[in-house]
């Protein structure tokens, strides 16, 4: 019997058999302005399960250590468990959102470099962007460790521009989060899906993310769809 161990804003996690792997469940609700909007949206869950389970898959094969162990159903898959490193990894190929505003750039500069940023994962302080002098000194993290974070977030910056190059599509930005296994090695975890990607078609611009929520600019689930479409194609 499996037993629900932890509930976050679109996923519930629960133990298997195996005390070492966890089985996540994609759910539907679809949250922005930190958490203050809550909406259900139909099909949301099976489609990020399935784009989130392709890209890890790709990532394994490619070189990059996750969590993922396979898709078991239409919302569910199972992962290693890990220990959550309390740190989100933002890597930015282009200014737009939090960056963009905060430094007064066009909306799609491109940047010089892919920018690293780190945030601290904690609700009560809605998760407050944090320098990497900041993660040391606040004992978050070893220096090793957080060098790590950033060498393993650009090298997949890397593969996933490729890939969705290849679907003509322009990843923007997006949000990795990593765990430490049973061997104490850091690995990818969590997830990658248009929930926390920023991208953008290459001829149209036209946002394939949740940014549609995000602004209220109509559906998002054709976005979504496309992007789990073309993965479908190019892997």
């Amino acid at each position: 019997m499996t037993t629900l161990v932890a509930s976050g804003k679109t996923k519930e996690l629960y133990t298997t058999d195996d005390s070492s792997v966890l089985r996540v469940h994609y759910t539907d609700h679809t949250t922005a302005g930190d958490g203050l909007r809550n909406e259900l949206i139909e099909n949301k869950g099976a489609v990020n399960n399935e784009i989130s389970s392709m890209i890890f898959t790709y990532l394994n094969e490619n070189g990059v250590a996750t969590h993922f162990i396979e898709r078991v159903n239409e919302t569910d898959q199972l992962n290693k468990k890990v220990e959550m490193i309390p740190l989100e990894v933002v890597i930015r190929n282009f200014a737009a959102g939090h960056f963009q505003k905060r430094f007064g750039t066009d909306y799609l500069q491109t940047l010089k470099e892919p920018v690293v940023e780190f945030f601290y994962k904690d609700n009560d302080l809605h998760d407050p962007i944090v320098t990497k002098s900041d993660a040391i000194g606040l004992d978050l993290i070893e220096a090793d460790k957080l060098a790590q974070l950033e060498k393993d977030g650009l090298k997949v910056n890397q593969i996933l521009t490729e890939l969705f190059d290849k679907m003509n599509v322009t990843l923007v930005d997006f949000k990795l989060e990593f765990g430490i296994n049973e061997d104490g090695e850091i690995i990818l975890a969590d997830e990658i899906s248009p929930d926390s990607c920023r991208l953008l078609d290459k001829d149209t611009n036209e946002s394939l993310d949740k940014d549609v929520f995000r602004k209220e600019a109509g559906d998002m689930m054709p976005g979504y769809l496309e992007i789990l479409n073309r993965l479908r194609a190019a892997i």
